[in-house]
């Protein structure tokens, strides 16, 4: 264990023997840091945080501190919890959960880069790539290899489909299906087929996606009219 002289350690957090932490970095109480994790300067890692294996927290970064919530009471047990092989770059924010026993989640293999603010309970799956200064509301879910270009801001309680794109400097407000293209506020371009591709999914399956899109965004019916004839 690399253990900067610097650093606080709370005695009551369990550090695996071959992770890295560096100067002024702090990792509270009952903290949970898997094997091959690194915790770079004045990181913070607060009390009730898990990090699964092989996971980088760079320079700066903020991980489990209180939501911005106005009802949140500051008693409440909430957490984080981070799989493995996550990189989360510097200056980087994740909140803790609100509600009572809530907890904010990120998968394996994801990527966020430096700035990037992921808000209470949100629910990250894996190898989603999140760009620069992006703003994730609370209760943001967001699927799968999902990529969201850089500054893009989503309100709370919405959803960024399995493989969607977004186009950076945009804004949702709305949910966001699986493997489109999205970008501006709340627009929808067309479908990520490069990611289909990259993906394994079989020409078949690709078509089928497309008659799906098309019956939605084009074919002039409105979501309940579109969802009534693909069930026929």
């Amino acid at each position: 264990m690399k253990i900067h002289s610097t650093a606080i350690v709370d005695p009551t957090a369990k550090v695996a023997a071959n992770v890295a932490i560096g100067p002024y970095a702090v990792v509270g109480a009952r903290v949970v840091i898997g094997e091959r994790s690194t915790i770079e300067s004045h990181a913070v890692i607060n009390p009730d945080v898990t990090i699964g294996v092989g996971n980088f927290i760079g320079h700066g970064g903020i991980i489990g501190t209180a939501p911005q919530d106005l009802s949140f009471s500051p008693g409440r047990k909430t957490h984080v919890a981070i799989g493995n092989e996550n990189v989360i770059r510097e200056h980087c924010t994740i909140h803790r959960g609100s509600a009572e026993g809530s907890v904010t989640k990120m998968g394996d293999k994801n990527f966020l880069m430096a700035g990037a603010h992921v808000g209470h309970n949100c629910e990250i799956g894996n190898n989603v790539i999140i760009a620069n200064n992006c703003l994730l509301g609370g209760h943001v879910s967001v699927g799968d290899g999902a990529f969201v270009g850089g500054a893009c801001v989503f309100h709370q309680h919405m959803c960024v489909g399995r493989l969607a794109i977004t186009q950076g400097a945009s804004a949702f407000s709305k949910d966001i299906p699986p493997f489109v293209i999205a970008a501006e506020r709340n627009y929808v371009f067309g479908l990520n087929v490069v990611g289909l591709r990259r993906a394994g999914f079989s020409a078949k399956d690709r078509d089928e996606i497309k008659t799906a899109f098309k019956l939605v965004y084009t074919s002039g019916l409105n979501i309940a009219q579109a969802i009534e004839k693909a069930a026929t």
